[in-house]
């Protein structure tokens, strides 16, 4: 219900929610008497605020008094309730307006593939059962479905999905824009029951290989400033400070998706190592022994002891820059080394390894930290190509560390080259100050980098498994770092313009699923013959066109 409000100079509009919108007119008095104009009000997305536009000049209350309007303020007051009455009966239809009502004749097919994968799955009985409870008047399949194939053939905006994109699908779909919303809150609550529907399917149908399980996490930013549970400041990937959202991604031997965690963006990566991988293990009965392959940001004593303690085992890379000195040592030394070519004769990358026992230092149940020793093999491969590019970025580091000490420049300034230097503080009382410092280059560290650079270290409890095998096995975790590229990038899940946890959640959900069933369909059916670039631009360039009533 529209009501209206005279405040001073304004006839003001609200809606039943307390917002305003719509018009109002003002008065201006001036030498000549009293002006009266309607103004419009709009949402002005460019300056993220409500702004005002001329409506329409009435003129001279005089004037108009003259013209045969009595009372031309209870006049016109009518005629502006009249006004925003029926922009609101208009808003309200457009609000309740079916996807079904749209009808286009360019429409979308590329997603065909994903669909038959999707239908074989048999997912949408189990689903159904989930939505006997929820009163919904729409098929939960069928809206998650639509809002998978939608992302996959143009990613965008859920009100712009609505709008533009579901009505293309060459099926139709009934659901209104307030039941998306209402429709991902639902998903994104109950994300971890769906995701385990899909992979009872899947396990059925195709099997999943759970011999090895590659794992990692990303996070993703809002454009917010305020914080809530959910979206933290953390350490973002892209370098922002603002909220952020984690992402953990597990998957299997094969690079098929098996789950995913969402947690706060202020929280460690390591412990959700462990909560997903025994979560999942648990919820989508995978039994017997897997191996965890992470990068080295997941490699803490307390992710190797869970794994251990759970009869699993792990492959996880390690820094040689951290390594204490007598490991430095056996790294640089050139015995035992061995070179792997290709096909050219020429040198890939050298290896070798050894197996020992290692220390660990970790936290028992009672919160004491011991001392432990782990059996691990160590593998250490050197790769020219590295080393060429690490030096150039460590001489390129240290190339500025100097330009910034010729000019004097203050402590903050250095960024990362501030690792090639030592600081001493200027003033007397060698007080820690962001002044200018006296600034020496750290000789020893530039030496030692350089040394370094090309190796690399991964570290493993499978003493009988081949260097190489562990080697291609690490490398292999490009793939889930192609699946986070293709969340970002293909499939657009950020920004993300969404408020609450759940829906949130659920925009999440849907990502995942499109990158779920894309894998089954490039890896499984397609035999990965194809790349992910090239499966995606047939998905969103396939099209048909409706000529005729008879004709497509």
């Amino acid at each position: 219900m529209t009501k209206i409000f005279f405040r001073g100079c304004f006839i003001w509009c609200y809606n039943k929610e307390g917002g305003f919108y719509g018009v109002f007119f003002e008065k201006i008095n001036v030498k000549k008497g009293t002006y009266l104009q309607i103004y419009e009000s709009f949402y002005d997305p460019q300056r993220g605020h409500t702004a005002h536009k001329s409506y329409k000049a009435l003129g001279y209350v005089n004037d108009l008094i003259q013209n045969g309007i009595d009372d031309p303020i209870a006049f016109y007051k009518q005629e502006i309730f009249e006004l925003n009455k029926k922009r609101n009966e208009r808003l309200k239809q457009e609000k309740n307006k079916q996807i079904s009502d749209e009808e286009t004749p360019e429409k979308a097919l590329g997603y065909f593939p994903v669909k038959s994968i999707n239908l074989s799955l048999g997912v949408k009985k189990y689903l159904d059962l989930m939505q006997a409870v929820t009163g919904f008047h729409f098929s939960v399949f069928s809206f998650i479905s639509s809002l998978v194939y939608a992302r996959i053939v143009q990613p965008c905006s859920k009100r712009k999905t609505f709008d533009d994109v579901l009505p293309k699908l060459f099926e139709k779909y009934d659901f209104s824009l307030d039941q998306v919303y209402d429709g991902l809150e639902y998903i994104g609550c109950e994300y971890e029951k769906i995701i385990e529907i899909y992979n009872h399917q899947i396990q059925k149908h195709y099997g999943y290989n759970t011999a090895h399980t590659y794992f990692d996490c990303t996070n993703f930013f809002f454009e917010i400033d305020r914080e809530d549970d959910l979206r933290r400041k953390g350490p973002a990937k892209e370098n922002r400070h603002g909220p952020i959202v984690g992402l953990g991604l597990l998957l299997d031997a094969d690079q098929i998706p098996v789950g995913m965690k969402i947690y706060p963006g202020n929280e460690s990566e390591k412990p959700v190592l462990r909560n997903i991988i025994n979560g999942l293990k648990q919820r989508s009965n995978i039994s017997g022994r897997t191996v965890q392959v992470a990068d080295k940001g997941l490699n803490c004593a307390e992710n190797i002891v869970t794994a251990l303690k759970s009869a699993d085992g792990y492959i996880f890379s390690k820094s040689v820059k951290q390594l204490p000195e007598t490991e430095k040592t056996w790294v640089l030394l050139s015995n035992d080394y061995r070179d792997i070519k290709d096909k050219k004769g020429g040198v890939l990358y050298r290896i070798k390894e050894c197996v020992d026992d290692f220390p660990y230092q970790i936290t028992d149940e009672n919160g004491k930290k011991k001392a432990v020793k782990l059996t691990e093999k160590r593998v250490v491969t050197f790769n020219p190509k590295l080393k060429e590019k690490q030096i150039y970025e460590i001489e390129k580091q240290v190339e500025k560390a100097k330009i910034l000490k010729a000019s004097q420049a203050k402590k903050s300034e250095y960024g990362d080259s501030s690792k090639y230097v030592t600081f001493k503080a200027e003033n007397k009382k060698g007080e820690k100050e962001d002044v200018k410092i006296k600034v020496e280059m750290n000789e020893k560290k530039i030496k030692t980098d350089k040394q370094l650079a090309g190796y690399n270290m991964i570290v493993t409890s499978e003493i009988n498994m081949p260097d190489t095998e562990i080697y291609s096995t690490y490398h292999n975790l490009w793939r889930i770092e192609e699946s986070f590229k293709i969340m970002k990038s293909q499939l657009d899940a950020r920004p993300i313009f969404l408020q609450k946890e759940d829906k949130i959640t659920g925009h999440f959900l849907i990502c995942y699923l499109s990158v779920l069933l894309v894998r089954i369909f490039q890896i499984k059916i397609l035999e990965n013959k194809y790349c992910t670039e090239e499966i995606f631009d047939f998905m969103k360039r396939f099209k048909v066109a409706k000529l005729s009533e008879k004709n497509t």
